[in-house]
């Protein structure tokens, strides 16, 4: 156990919790937990969605999958940044003008159902808890490498020290953990990044050049096909990438901490221009890890690769950088997770407790405990599966909760905005569909079933034989939710589509979203 490291991380932690104890301190009602009051500006709300997207399974699962399997590692990356395009342009500004805490409180402003809010609420707590198993599984991998610390335990104990910026600060602690975390990133990214591009003189064609023999695949590392043999596999993986950001519940919303739709769409244009810059330098990070750490050291380290960015960084500057890049590393995972954790945890306390159970009579106070309570409830249950998917690769583990995301929430946003015949019944059917058949595509998948021992969760042949779903997942969730609306009673209210389609375009007359 290294005195380096251990002091970078013991300093990482240090500054997670005094922002936490500054943060608590203006953490004093639901607003503030929430969403951090709605009072972030375009340029911190920027590093916030950037900082959290910028997860462990960008840092330390892309990095280790271009390093093994080259182009194919690509297919991660590209789709993701292009999602936010998506967001951009259909999502952000309607989600901001008619949203309040949550996504229910948006899909709510039209169905004042509580089946619908109950359903969303259920599926953001799901889709929260799939995209916190990729941090968690990082979590676990990079304590083992660096304090020879059990996975099982490096699991728990970042659960526990995450839990305590959520409890006590809320939102407005974890969205300025998530920005100093993507200074810290886009930092220790760059550093690294000039250090391997000095290795080739900077010289960027001979960077490529020498990839074509520097690994196993020799010239086919460069080309697609060393991971996704089926153009099909990349289709849908790529499907679901570039539509499943504009689902995910963590991501949306940071758009709800902001006080209006211009403010919305400048945080976006920022986190896009930060996200690009990162995952530029992440490709020659990724050629520089199978070039000089090597893919049998990587995989010695890690079978899926997850490793790959500390080991570069201790190739390239010794204890002193490894300490460095693997504390970023700690900080990446926890503010991530803190983000995850808030979302899911504002869904149970707002729209189930509030919403449903004290049919919005629950007080402020009552409202913030229960969403403490859920945090370490969410916790628990992520630990518990992170337990068994340790040998799975971080960012194809965050893909899969992308997926879901864009199978179930997606139609149902979209819909709920731009289709006048859309109703309650579609709506609860497009979000039921779209999750339980991505889930039911990833338990037949070769994820879970593969016939050599080891390889997956369960030794057996996969009775569908994509590794991610978007391709199938994605369209039936959009055909659930036309279905649901068009096979059911012609009476069935349809919700207020004229008053909504003007407030998600103007923000006018939205009780409690520009003063939350």
């Amino acid at each position: 156990m290294d005195i380096k490291v251990v002091s970078m991380f013991l300093l990482v932690v240090l500054i997670t919790l005094l922002i936490t104890f500054y943060a608590s301190r203006k953490t004093n009602n639901a607003s503030s937990f929430y969403t951090a009051g709605g009072g972030l500006k375009g340029w911190q709300n920027g590093f916030a969605i950037a900082g959290d997207f910028m997860s462990a399974s960008s840092f330390l699962g892309l990095i280790g999958a271009i390093a093994l399997v080259g182009y194919d590692g690509f297919f991660l990356m590209y789709g993701a940044l292009i999602s936010y395009l998506v967001v951009l342009l259909l999502v952000a500004e309607p989600l901001r003008n008619l949203g309040k805490y949550t996504l229910a409180d948006m899909i709510a402003e039209r169905f004042n159902s509580k089946k619908i809010r109950g359903v969303t609420a259920f599926n953001a707590l799901t889709i929260s808890v799939f995209y916190m198993l990729a941090q968690l599984v990082a979590a676990g991998a990079l304590f083992k490498l660096l304090l020879d610390i059990n996975y099982e335990v490096s699991v728990i104990l970042v659960g526990l020290v995450m839990l305590t910026f959520v409890i006590f600060g809320g939102m407005t602690a974890t969205s300025w953990v998530q920005i100093t975390k993507a200074f810290l990133l886009l930092g220790g990214t760059f550093f690294i990044f000039i250090l391997v591009m000095s290795k080739f003189d900077f010289n960027f064609i001979r960077i490529f050049e020498e990839m074509k023999t520097a690994t196993p695949l020799s010239g086919a590392y460069l080309d697609p096909g060393a991971k996704y043999t089926n153009g099909l596999d990349a289709i849908s993986l790529t499907l679901g990438l570039i539509l499943g950001t504009a689902g995910l519940p963590h991501v949306l919303s940071r758009f709800l901490t902001v006080p209006d739709a211009k403010v919305a769409r400048k945080s976006v244009v920022y986190s896009i221009w930060i996200i690009g810059l990162f995952y530029v330098m992440v490709i020659f990070l990724g050629f520089a890890a199978a070039r000089f750490v090597g893919a049998d050291t990587i995989m010695a380290a890690n079978p899926a690769g997850n490793m790959a960015a500390p080991l570069l960084a201790e190739m390239l500057g010794g204890d002193t950088l490894f300490a460095i890049i693997s504390a970023v590393a700690f900080a990446t995972i926890l503010a991530v997770v803190a983000g995850i954790v808030v979302t899911g945890a504002t869904a149970f306390s707002h729209d189930f407790y509030n919403e449903i159970l004290k049919d919005g009579k629950a007080s402020e106070a009552q409202q913030v405990r229960m969403a403490r309570i859920a945090s370490i409830g969410i916790t628990i249950i992520s630990i518990f599966i992170a337990l068994f998917v340790q040998n799975m690769n971080v960012a194809f583990l965050a893909s899969l909760a992308l997926t879901v995301a864009a199978s179930s929430n997606l139609p149902v946003i979209l819909f709920t905005v731009y289709w006048k015949r859309f109703n309650i019944t579609g709506a609860i059917t497009g979000i039921l569909v779209g999750l339980i058949g991505t889930m039911a595509l990833v338990a037949v998948s070769p994820n879970i079933w593969n016939p050599v021992p080891g390889a997956a969760l369960f030794v057996g042949e996969p009775l569908f034989p994509l590794t991610s779903p978007g391709i199938l997942s994605i369209p039936l969730g959009f055909l659930g939710a036309y279905l649901g609306t068009i096979l059911s009673s012609k009476k069935e209210h349809t919700g207020n589509f004229q008053e909504i389609l003007v407030k998600s375009n103007t923000g006018s007359d939205v009780k409690g979203v520009n003063h939350h």
